[in-house]
């Protein structure tokens, strides 16, 4: 068999492995996410409740609502290097049962200093699930098929946005049955599924591709000999000294932009529901299915835009263009006063601010491996955490400052500017990281 048939079967091989990959564990991936942010995000539509029932202001939520990212940064780095140690399949069944109960204890919240408790807790429970599931993507998937398959992944939270809020405001409906409020059937209903499917886990998520047998053994060496490619040459990526990939001027930009990326976006998704009852609709449920728009526009974007980026030849330039789109949404939502256009707005914002994060995790995963990719992953999540925190504290403060909830765009189209004012640094570290091994190839060519 001549050298060139033995590559198109390798290939062929490779590519049947990353199908069967991609249906066989995205599901699983995307439906523990699915839960986290459903749990994450479903005291958005206990806002006015919680300020009816507890006395809790609007600063207040704002702080409980981001100091959950604060426990959750903390514990970042250490919990993936702990999935790096034990495996990703028992370290995310562990994290999803955690979780799932302490979400489940959000129904007993008192007051604001309970609020924040239980909030923080939820975030060190939570500390190191979405860079857990990055990691296992280096593991199985080559750096070409990585923004496509983070895409999936961010299918997840889109859909929640989409199904939660109507889904948590029916749940608040309950309210009076069993002496219980509304929000604390809607804490006890979301929170323990999570626990059953963190045990489900620990039963059906494979670490590797070594570890499974619906994979030929053929499929399951192609995939972990993809997954591993250094796309530009470099020997010392697969280093035990990990502490190297955090000081990397590319990781450390990429970090940089999706912190602010998260102070826009997190904020918004926070307070979309407030926003939108600001617009005098009466109905909760009604309230939750605007909402959606957010969610809507998120989903478009991680389904249509990883596609686009596979195609371009400047990950920078399209990280860019995507930030320029976002400034405009927020903008014009500020400029238009028409509520209808501010709904479709809503969606287009979270087209572009969403649509971008599996851009980020593609041109980061491309730099790292091994040890390095699970750390320097978790680095890059803990700063987009701290922006977590920051959106809505400065979504909460602005509208207590001013009143109105929709205030909060003027953050977006800040922390946006600042975004795109840090694009070409990137572009010029990821140059000069990418020349030593350009030269080198050039020298062993000649």
């Amino acid at each position: 068999m001549s050298t060139t048939s033995l590559d198109r079967s390798s290939a062929e091989t490779h590519w049947l492995a990353t199908r069967k990959a991609m249906a066989r564990l995205l599901p699983l991936m995307c439906a523990i996410y699915f839960l986290s942010f459903v749990d994450r995000t479903n005291v958005a539509l206990a806002k006015s409740a919680l300020a009816a029932d507890l006395g809790i202001s609007a600063a207040a939520y704002g702080l409980g609502a981001g100091v959950f990212f604060i426990g959750y940064a903390l514990l970042e780095v250490p919990s993936n290097l702990m999935a790096h140690r034990v495996g990703p399949r028992v370290w995310i069944a562990r994290i999803a049962v955690t979780w799932g109960a302490l979400s489940t204890a959000m129904m007993f919240v008192q007051g604001e200093w309970s609020f924040y408790v239980l909030r923080v807790l939820l975030g060190v429970a939570e500390a190191g699930l979405f860079p857990a599931l990055m990691y296992m993507v280096t593991l199985w998937f080559a750096p070409k098929d990585r923004a496509v398959a983070v895409g999936w992944i961010y299918t997840a939270p889109s859909i929640a946005l989409i199904v939660g809020n109507p889904l948590g405001a029916s749940l608040m409906q309950l309210g009076g049955i069993g002496g219980l409020h509304g929000w604390q059937w809607m804490f006890l209903l979301e929170g323990v599924p999570t626990i059953v499917f963190g045990i489900v886990l620990f039963f059906t998520l494979p670490n590797r591709p070594s570890d499974v047998r619906w994979l030929t053994p053929p499929e399951a060496q192609a995939l972990e000999a993809n997954a591993v490619v250094d796309t530009h040459g470099r020997a010392d990526l697969s280093s035990a000294h990990w502490i190297a990939a955090l000081k990397r001027p590319t990781t450390v930009l990429i970090a940089l932009i999706y912190f602010l990326n998260q102070v826009a976006f997190v904020g918004l998704y926070f307070f979309t529901p407030s926003i939108v009852a600001q617009m005098h609709v009466k109905s909760p449920v009604l309230v939750g299915v605007l909402s959606s728009s957010v969610g809507i526009g998120f989903l478009i974007g991680v389904l249509t835009l990883p596609r686009i980026h596979r195609r371009m030849t400047s990950d920078c330039g399209f990280i860019g263009a995507l930030t320029a789109g976002l400034v405009v949404s927020a903008c014009a939502f500020i400029a238009i006063g028409n509520q209808t256009a501010q709904i479709v707005l809503l969606g287009i914002t979270g087209f572009f601010a969403g649509g971008i994060l599996p851009s980020y995790w593609a041109v980061a995963m491309k730099r790292l491996q091994g040890v390095q990719a699970a750390a320097g992953l978790a680095f890059i999540n803990t700063v987009g955490l701290l922006g977590g925190f920051v959106g809505p504290y400065l979504f909460g403060l602005a509208e207590t400052i001013t009143g109105r909830s929709d205030s909060g765009f003027k953050v977006v189209v800040v922390a946006s500017v600042l975004g795109l004012c840090l694009v070409p640094a990137l572009a010029r570290a990821i140059h000069n990281a990418e020349r030593p091994a350009v030269a080198t190839l050039a020298a062993s060519k000649g």
